[in-house]
């Protein structure tokens, strides 16, 4: 059979996530083809993909299984909805607003580890209306086998979140600090900021650019964590993915600092805090692999192939227990709102293929 993916995304720090799933599919012989629904991102699509420009070519693609990459979805696009998440749970946000929020959308959430698929499990119980898989998660793929890479000098990679509150981005200390360390020579520094910062916090980095500090703009972040031996940022889903390396991580007000951090609350301790990265102690290390293995323990990069499995073994499984998704009236039309569509048909669970 030939199956029909859609990849459905919000913004371009989706992409990153969804290609290795595109290379999955497309290996199987599979068709794949994808959909922004921001005007902003469908213009970042490159040309090399299949994308689809408006919400009728969505509907008339008729997609067997859409493998979402952001928090909602419109309810009337049809096919098994799948929640693929665009980051790892990091505590920014209170339980009923953050990552483990149920909103009604989905059909089958693919989990990360352990400590995500115990909590979803749990809501499947309450909510009854999904299923839920570990599989891993499909960005990290390109990340493994974890090696080196040669370097002349330490090289510190700095990421920050949007959230304000919580970014240090926007902490006009801590950017002091960076440009004073990287003009001292000693070490490299590599900046790296997410996508939805505004213009004026990004030109602060830009401008403080010199031969041992590079800003880069780019939502491929791997090649980045590979080139780094430590990172420095906030409370940002980034440390997660970079932890996996079983490489130090130096946080700066970190919203839910635990043990597998070093994390500091004065910029005048950052320097000996990177200093303690760089030469890390033996329990630092062992608490890091510890955090790894009930975060994400799969290490073979092949995520993408075990969430596409997922995805067609609940496409064909006997799924008539399940009780139906909520109506979600408001948030069913604050979608149609987004898209300008507006439809009265709303598309059920597909069938059970046999």
């Amino acid at each position: 059979m030939n199956y029909r993916f859609l990849i459905y995304i919000s913004y371009s720090y989706a992409f990153p996530i969804g290609e290795p799933l595109e290379k999955e599919i497309l290996a199987r012989g599979y068709e794949v083809k994808w959909f922004a629904d921001r005007e902003e991102t469908r213009e970042k699509i490159s040309s090399e993909k299949q994308a689809l420009d408006n919400i009728k070519e969505v509907i008339d693609y008729q997609p067997h299984v859409v493998l979402s990459i952001t928090n909602t979805i419109a309810d009337f696009i049809p096919g098994l909805k799948v929640q693929v998440f665009h980051g790892f749970e990091t505590s920014k946000r209170n339980f009923k607003k953050g990552h483990f929020r149920i909103r009604g959308f989905f059909d089958l959430y693919c989990t990360h580890g352990p400590s995500t698929t115990q909590i979803f499990l749990e809501l499947q119980k309450k909510h009854k209306h999904f299923e839920v898989r570990e599989t891993g998660w499909p960005k990290l793929d390109p990340l493994f086998p974890v090696h080196d890479e040669p370097r002349e000098k330490p090289c510190i990679l700095v990421a920050s979140t949007f959230t304000e509150r919580l970014s240090l981005a926007y902490n006009d200390d801590v950017v002091k600090e960076i440009t004073r360390l990287s003009k001292r020579g000693e070490w490299e520094f590599k900046v790296v900021l997410h996508p939805k910062l505004p213009e004026e916090i990004v030109n602060k980095f830009r401008k403080i650019q010199n031969e041992n500090l590079t800003y880069y703009e780019t939502t491929n972040l791997i090649p980045l964590f590979k080139e780094a031996d430590v990172l420095l940022a906030d409370s940002t889903s980034v440390i997660t993915e970079f932890l996996l390396q079983e490489k130090p991580v130096v946080t700066f007000r970190n919203s839910k600092p635990g043990p597998q951090l070093i994390n500091v609350t004065e910029v005048r301790d950052v320097e000996v805090a990177l200093t303690e990265a760089l030469d890390p102690q033996v329990q630092l290390l062992e608490n890091i692999k510890e955090f790894n293995q009930s975060v994400h323990p799969y290490k073979d990069g092949m995520s993408s192939k075990r969430l596409i499995d997922a995805c067609l073994e609940f496409l064909h499984a006997d799924k008539t227990e399940l009780k139906p998704k909520p109506w979600n009236l408001v948030r069913k039309f604050k979608e149609r709102r987004k898209l300008s569509y507006f439809p009265l048909k709303t598309y059920r669970r597909p069938p059970t293929i046999k």
